[in-house]
């Protein structure tokens, strides 16, 4: 068994009294794994038709299934590269359904990679509205861009800034904020035994203080009438029920609101805070020894009245560029998939397909905005990967669609050219889309009854 600092041993007898034995135990109990089907790409019920492996739902997560993960490894199978689900720890799953997205809202995830929780803010925008994904480290950033893509979420931008600078560009914008906060880890001991040295070198005392300060700049652009979701995989007061007691001394207009509950979750504990308000019952605690999943705090807060704050000055209208490319035109004539050409970005080769109503954002540091849809070399369009995945089989106008069988879909994303003549003949050369059992995985060039594989280099299939 894990050995657990003494420190942390006698805080859990304090905070769990006579339930502190069967938190021990359950450090003896096997880790649990899940994923979570991508919505904006299939239905839960569509899903389940084809999974190639046993699932049984995550009874608190409508698209949340666990899989037993000593059998199977589906990160290993094309419909992961199809972006049809995403491999998640079912707690972890919980903010991001605990947090009411709606299409068409503007949205933020302070601290998203590796994007766990902005691929499901994401897929519930369903297009509409833009995503904001942001991430301080850089080289994290890049792989929560990866997901959002594989996803095919393309109303979004991804940052990689501190949280701080991000208050001078968007005062007051956001509809929704989540923030999964960078904490001491305490509920993911029994998942990795590395947090627990982790605790001993930094503990609650400094994850307390960036929290903090991560929420208060939240709180600053989020609209009024709009709701901040704040979750830890932590069990400590200070950083959790006394982080959001500090967010409502400093915005005294937020309230703590109610989620939608499961016979697992664990009320919030006022005892520790100093208000000792009721109000702090409304946040959820997630025990291992109660669930089937790791250790999670979350509260759910709003802000205010709509009525009572400033509104967000409506954005100038972009015009569609002048001079759009001759094969640009054709391609995005032949999408059934509806363009606004005034928000096409062209800069340089790349074209970028842009959410609505984002301010200026000269100086602020990206990794991605928008939808990269491709690039322009010598007056060819070369449609990019990203695209490929925001896309649906009946948009395009040229499919080649393989069952998952087929050996050649691997060989496709392994960046092999393919031999396609049983299934090409009288079919004319140029782009295709390729896709597995209907869903797209990527773009090759037709010629020859060969397809010439252009599958993106970094998202390949490794031997």
């Amino acid at each position: 068994m894990i050995k657990l600092p003494q420190a942390f041993e006698e805080k859990m007898k304090n905070l769990l009294q006579d339930e502190y034995e069967s938190y021990v135990q359950c450090y003896e109990e096997p880790r649990h794994y899940g994923l979570r089907v991508n919505t904006n790409k299939i239905s839960v019920e569509d899903f389940l038709k084809i999974a190639p492996w046993p699932l049984k739902p995550v009874p608190w997560i409508p698209n949340g299934f666990y899989y037993d993960g000593d059998l199977v490894q589906p990160s290993r199978h094309p419909y992961y590269f199809a972006g049809l689900y995403y491999l998640q720890e079912p707690s972890a799953m919980t903010p991001a359904s605990r947090i009411p997205v709606n299409p068409g809202e503007r949205v933020l995830d302070v601290c998203a990679a590796p994007g766990g929780k902005a691929t499901e803010l994401g897929a519930r925008l369903n297009g509409q509205g833009v995503l904001i994904a942001n991430d301080i480290s850089n080289s994290r950033a890049r792989g929560l861009l990866k997901n959002l893509e594989l996803f095919g979420i393309g109303n979004m931008m991804v940052i990689s800034e501190e949280p701080g600078k991000l208050v001078e560009y968007f005062p007051e914008y956001f509809d929704k904020i989540l923030i999964d906060a960078p904490c001491s880890g305490e509920g993911m001991f029994r998942k990795d035994k590395k947090m627990v040295k982790a605790w001993e070198e930094h503990g609650p005392e400094f994850f307390s203080k960036l929290q903090r300060s991560i929420i208060t700049q939240a709180a600053q652009m989020l609209k009024p009438g709009g709701m901040i979701l704040y979750s830890t995989c932590t069990f400590d007061a200070l950083e959790n029920e006394q982080t959001i007691e500090y967010l409502l001394e400093t915005y005294p207009g937020f309230k703590i609101c109610s989620m939608e509950g499961y016979e697992g979750f664990c009320e919030g504990k006022p005892e520790f805070t100093e208000s000792k308000s009721e109000a702090y019952k409304k946040t959820v605690r997630i025990f291992p020894h109660k669930m089937q999943g790791e250790g999670h705090y979350l509260a759910l807060l709003k802000k205010g009245n709509a009525e009572t704050g400033a509104e967000t000055k409506p954005q100038k209208g972009n015009k569609a560029p002048k001079n759009i490319p001759e094969e640009l035109d054709t391609f995005l004539r032949e999408l059934t998939w509806r363009i606004d050409r005034s928000r096409l970005d062209i800069r340089e080769e790349r074209v970028y397909y842009m959410p609505e109503g984002l301010p200026q954002l000269k100086g602020i540091r990206f990794l991605r905005s928008g939808l990269l849809m491709g690039e322009v070399k010598k007056n060819r369009f070369e449609p990019s990967q990203a695209l490929a995945m925001c896309l649906k089989k009946e948009e395009y106008p040229r499919i080649l669609d393989f069952p998952a069988a087929d050996d050649r879909v691997i060989k496709y994303l392994k960046g092999e050219t393919l031999d396609v003549g049983d299934i090409t003949s009288g079919k004319e050369k140029g782009w295709y889309l390729v896709c597995v059992d209907g869903y797209p995985l990527g773009f090759g060039k037709l010629a020859n009854q060969t397809l010439k594989n252009k599958y993106l280099p970094g998202w390949r299939w490794m031997s």
